[in-house]
């Protein structure tokens, strides 16, 4: 291995950052951090007509949530064409490469006759052996490599094994346009060696690229990098992810509630496993992560699993992270904006009171919204269909009793000094505590659903609770 490792992540800003993409960054960085290396980022922007600034941006953005940090500037392929016209010169002055004026038709023909023997389309080589002098007047070549013709390609992966293919196969692939423009399995071979790349993490849908790139190393004598060709992500019906499966931008799972460290794990474990551990932390990750066991197959998508993944470290937090991470998202949450404006003091003071009860019963960070509505609600409150038949009938005069009960506390208004007065009223009513729990529920936050109704009553106070009780009954 060499002293320190370098990965890279080379998104191209076509769009956001897609979870696959997210993955593929994920395993470069816990490599890195594994083995005490670094992580660069490279912007893959050679496709002007589709690359935008609002893409590197969200790209950018979407890494900065995870916590998938990079070691310094971000580079942009686009920026460094010179270079990569340059090494492609270099190549033809060593032998290594060639000038080829072949026209568009000419090309065409060449297609149209492997077609016509059922092969793949492949460039014959017509210009490998000829001068430039031979060239039409005014002719601008473009510059191919010269690929070996016998023999095999290996690609030595640490995922899929040692890959062998037919150098016939590999024709002499264009390297440099005829516009002098580089083409995109140059300029990633040339930037991955001035970079220092030393292990090379991408999608699988890349291994054939790796021979034709090994090809270019070896021209130019540069030192072939480690190759790890990951699985790509499939959807749950096996077919490969697509944006009906949840192949979204991450800042979507970001809206959607998911903790950024719960989809790092939920992503790390498709593909990767350390034995039976499903819950991990950064810090397991880190020490666990070896590239070599990953595994070869495709690994499929699970909506139902992210979430109870995401349930899980919800309830791991503290109280005052997760409040902390709660309101940094409060903007990218569906109903978030509205509580975000009316958070003073006291109510910021009231949710944190609030969430032990509230994230035993969330998945996701939208849910915990959902939950805590109830403190943010102006009165009267709206009552929902469900809570509205708990109201309904006997319970009112069930809820007057309750509301005197709860007045007569004479100590401090708590938890336990609400449940205290409560069952007491039950037991000299005859009732079950929950024919007066639920409709105390219901008129404290309008659902059928909440923490704890004693904690609902503490977290409210007494003011508060006994005006929305009232409200109901009167």
């Amino acid at each position: 291995m060499p002293d320190k490792v370098v990965t890279r992540f080379a998104p191209s800003p076509t769009g956001y950052l897609h979870i696959g993409g997210a993955r593929t960054a994920l395993f470069n960085w816990l490599y890195s951090k594994h083995t005490g290396g670094v992580m660069l980022l490279r912007i893959e922007d050679t496709d002007r007509e589709r690359s935008t600034d609002a893409a590197t941006a969200a790209i950018l953005d979407g890494l900065s949530w995870l916590g998938l940090t990079w070691d310094g500037e971000p580079v942009s392929q686009f920026e460094r064409a010179p270079r990569h016209r340059e090494v492609a010169e270099e190549l033809v002055r060593m032998g290594k490469a060639y000038y080829c004026y072949a026209t568009p038709a000419e090309l065409e023909a060449m297609r149209e006759a492997a077609r016509a023997k059922g092969l793949p389309p492949r460039y014959d080589g017509r210009w490998r052996d000829r001068d430039s002098s031979e060239a039409p007047a005014g002719a601008k070549g473009a510059i191919r490599i010269k690929a070996p013709t016998e023999g095999e390609t290996v690609v030595h992966d640490r995922v899929q094994g040692e890959v062998r293919f037919p150098n016939k196969d590999l024709d002499d692939f264009i390297i440099l346009r005829s516009d002098g423009n580089p083409t995109y399995m140059h300029a990633v071979v040339v930037d991955d060696h001035d970079m220092g790349v030393t292990h090379i993490i991408r999608g699988d849908d890349h291994l054939t690229n790796a021979a034709r790139q090994t090809v270019i190393y070896r021209a130019m004598g540069w030192d072939v990098p480690s190759m790890s060709h990951i699985p790509l992500i499939h959807g749950a019906d096996g077919a490969k992810l697509s944006k009906r499966h949840g192949a979204l931008g991450v800042e979507a799972y970001r809206a959607m509630g998911y903790l950024p460290e719960a989809l790092l794990n939920y992503l790390a474990r498709l593909g990767w496993s350390h034995g039976d551990d499903e819950v991990m932390s950064i810090k397991d990750m880190i020490a666990w992560f070896d590239i070599g066991d990953v595994n070869k197959g495709a690994a499929r998508f699970d909506f139902a699993k992210l979430e109870a993944l995401n349930g899980v470290h919800m309830r791991r937090m503290s109280d005052a992270d997760l409040f902390d991470i709660f309101i940094a998202t409060l903007p990218y949450l569906e109903g978030g904006p509205a509580i975000a404006e009316r958070l003073d003091d006291r109510r910021k003071a009231q949710l944190l009171a609030a969430l032990p009860g509230l994230k035993e019963r969330a998945k996701t960070l939208v849910e915990l919204v959902d939950g805590a509505g109830f403190l943010f609600t102006e009165r009267p409150l709206p009552i929902d269909e469900k809570a509205a038949a708990l109201l309904a009938g006997e319970a009112r005069e069930v809820l007057r009793g309750a509301r005197d009960a709860l007045k007569a506390i004479s100590a401090g208004w708590t938890a336990a000094a609400a449940e205290a007065a409560i069952r007491d009223y039950a037991l000299a009513g005859g009732y079950k505590l929950g024919t007066v729990a639920q409709p105390l529920r219901a008129a404290l936050t309008g659902k059928s659903t909440s923490p704890g109704v004693f904690d609902v009553l503490a977290v409210l106070g007494r003011e508060e609770s006994l005006a929305r009780i009232a409200d109901q009954i009167d």
